[in-house]
């Protein structure tokens, strides 16, 4: 029942804004599409990317800012297809899961270099600011764009983050400094600075610290008792320096250098039952990366591209508990990773394509572990890509090749790994004078082992194959426009069916639990995207967008198993998104509402296991004034309209309904040589709850 009032809330919506489109797409000229040799959106509304070949998500600058969207894991669930993994509050674990694959199949890249994390194979998100974003991007399956690392081939889905370039026209240097500030505590001065370095270079840097104490109440059910409780243990103090180097040397090509410091101390406030409400864990993260990046078109046939990377990262676990025998439990993990990728583009005729990329990784952890094995793990990923491309037909094919070998100081290795990955996908669009195009896709992909899946404790198991994904994708786009009045109407529909074999999972032995390949999992759905956009009266726009998606995930391990054909753990059958954003000269209100259907904890769908339905509701709103040399934007939020009570990791309570401001200063120079600036100061209380 709950997730039939979930489709009713998002089907009428959605059918709403068809019958919209329909009633005014008839009078479309649609001429002007033709001459388009990128992708064909129009205006600022991008939900989904009409000529790519697979699934493509784009959320830009205008839309972020026209959302009100201040965190990273608030941007990408308005995605379809994608379930965010959230732990509760500011300081909790995000973490990206495509299309019920999990997040150890979905790569998060940062400016073109993928973020990787060895040990357990999955990226936090919520380490990353969203202020100094300029655009988010989801693809699922291969992209069309054949000229990525070989990393990016490798993943079943890849969340894309670019961070702005600075631009200047007559200006040498611009800055802004944000303060944000909202209930449970939170504390976020953001400082961003771009300066003009001549006609060849420039730089930008970019700050944050994060600071709240997480202590959000919320409801303890017990059978039919209820209480108020208050989350413990769940604050969060980090840093975040970002310092980038850009240089445009013309023929001679382009080159990027970026150095990332990421540092933070966090409570980790465990899940909440009856006997355990209170935790005493806590974790330090310290993340350092430098990246670099060139590439020169060399001439008309020949485009080279290369980038390096290392990355270092250290974690600290404390759990104070009488349970061990010294009172408390540490565990120390560091990371080292180098990183090299060199790619060629062949562009031997017109309409014609090809990329051969290779990319090579030394991955390398240390711990505290007695008799700890030390991993060290030698990847090479080489990709060769070919395209054919014309204003009606897209045709894409690429073959990945993956050896991977480890090496450990103490105990067993696994074997070598080699595979071969293809995938193929295909876009056209059937009648020249409509934007209607069909694709289809296919995508083989493998994910190894992490070295907690090989070698955590007892745990671990070096006898573990890889686990082996196919993609299947059938959709449908089309976009129109219709004059002044109807500005944009989109809509994309998609239909997938994904294979899952030796899935790695836990199960228990004769002493211990082990990791095991031992399941299978059948992956069925279907994803819809609609988007308008209205000019109306007195200088207003009325933007209009929703996404639905449809996921059957079962399990298909073992047919005598209680769990035989059961929704997958954390999995909706039924989970979409809608917003509404008014425009206009005095205030820009924007509304959200998520649904999110029913989900089971455990992979037998039982009653006791199963996480009930949500709809979460926000709103937004916004004010920008523009002077001669400065710029000041306003915006206010209340989250959780509802003040519902919901759980997305059962037993981790979300919070309730809350709030949040914000304050950005922009200032801009015409100057080459900076004078002065002006100091800027604000103060907000941070303490306040609305219950």
């Amino acid at each position: 029942m709950r997730d039939l009032y979930l489709i009713r809330c998002l089907c009428v919506f959605s059918a709403w804004l068809f019958s919209l489109g329909v009633a005014y797409g008839q009078q479309i000229d649609t001429t002007a599409y033709h001459e388009l040799s990128g992708v064909e959106v129009v205006e600022k509304v991008r939900p989904s990317v009409t000529r790519e070949g697979t699934p493509l998500q784009i959320m830009d600058r205008a839309g972020i800012d026209r959302l009100g969207v201040q965190d990273l894991s608030e941007a990408v669930k308005r995605f379809s297809g994608v379930t965010v993994q959230d732990y509760g509050g500011i300081g909790g674990l995000k973490t990206v899961s495509v299309r019920s694959l999990g997040a150890k199949h979905t790569a998060v890249s940062y400016d073109g270099v993928t973020i990787t994390d060895a040990q357990s194979g999955q990226v936090d998100i919520s380490r990353f600011s969203l202020d100094n974003v300029e655009m988010v991007s989801l693809s699922i399956g291969q992209s069309d764009d054949i000229f990525q690392t070989a990393r990016v081939y490798a993943s079943a889905g890849a969340l894309n983050i670019q961070t702005g370039k600075p631009t200047f026209k007559d200006k040498s240097f611009h800055t802004y400094l944000k303060v944000k500030g909202g209930s449970f505590g939170l504390f976020n001065p953001v400082l961003h600075y771009d300066q003009k370095l001549g006609k060849r270079w420039s730089a930008s840097l970019h700050g944050d610290f994060v600071r709240a104490d997480g202590q959000y109440p919320y409801t303890l059910i017990n059978g039919e008792l209820e209480t108020r409780e208050k989350r413990r243990n769940s604050d969060i103090h980090s840093f975040h320096l970002e310092g980038n180097l850009f240089g445009d040397f013309g023929r001679g090509g382009e080159l990027s250098f970026k150095a990332y410091y990421f540092d933070s101390e966090r409570g980790l406030p465990g899940s909440v039952n009856l006997y355990n409400k209170n935790t005493s864990e806590r974790l330090w993260d310290n993340n350092f990366f430098v990246q670099s990046g060139y590439k020169n078109v060399l001439n008309e046939k020949f485009t080279l591209r290369a980038m390096a990377k290392y990355n270092y990262a250290f974690t600290r676990y404390l759990d104070i508990n009488d349970k061990y025998a010294a009172g408390e439990q540490v565990d120390l993990n560091t990371q080292n990773e180098y990183y090299g990728s060199v790619g060629l583009l062949y562009t031997p005729i017109k309409y014609v394509s090809a990329t051969l990329t290779t990319d090579l990784t030394r991955s390398m952890l240390d711990n505290n572990f007695v008799n700890g094995p030390n991993p060290k793990r030698m990847a090479s990923q080489s990709v060769l890509a070919v395209q054919y491309k014309n204003s009606r037909f897209t045709a894409t094919a690429s073959l990945l090749g993956t050896y991977i070998t480890d090496k450990v100081e103490q105990g067993e290795k696994p074997d070598d790994k080699r595979r071969l990955s293809p995938a193929v996908s295909l876009s056209w669009r059937p009648f020249s004078e409509s934007t209607l195009r069909i694709r289809a896709s296919y995508k083989d992909i493998f994910r190894v082992p992490t070295f907690t899946d090989l070698y955590y404790l007892r745990m671990g198991n070096t006898n573990l194959k890889p686990e082996e994904t196919s993609q299947y994708n059938v959709g449908v786009t089309w976009s129109s426009s219709c004059g002044d009045w109807l500005r944009h109407f989109s809509i994309s529909a998609d239909g997938y069916y994904n294979t899952v074999k030796d899935k790695i999972v836990a199960l228990p032995t004769m002493y211990v639990w082990k990791m095991m390949n031992m399941g299978e999992v059948d992956i069925k759905g279907v994803d819809v995207n609609l988007s308008t956009q209205f000019r109306l009266p007195l200088r207003m726009s009325l933007l209009l967008a929703s996404t639905y998606s449809f996921q059957y995930a079962v399990d298909v391990t073992d047919p005598e198993a209680k769990n035989y054909k059961d929704q997958i753990p954390y999995t909706p059958r039924h989970s979409g998104t809608v917003s509404v954003t008014l425009e206009n000269p005095w205030v820009n209100v924007s509304y959200i509402l998520t649904a999110v259907g029913d989900r089971y904890a455990l992979p037998q769908n039982i009653d006791r296991n199963r996480i009930d339905s949500y709809i979460e509701q926000s709103i937004s709103i916004n004010r920008d004034f523009r002077f001669r040399y400065f710029g000041l934007r306003l915006q206010g939020e209340l989250l959780n309209l509802a003040n519902v009570n919901y759980d997305v990791i059962q037993y981790y309570p979300m919070p309730g309904r809350s709030w949040r401001l914000s304050i950005c200063l922009s200032y801009f120079s015409s100057s080459y040589i900076v004078i002065g600036m002006s100091t800027f100061t604000f103060t907000i209380s941070l303490n306040t709850v609305i219950l």
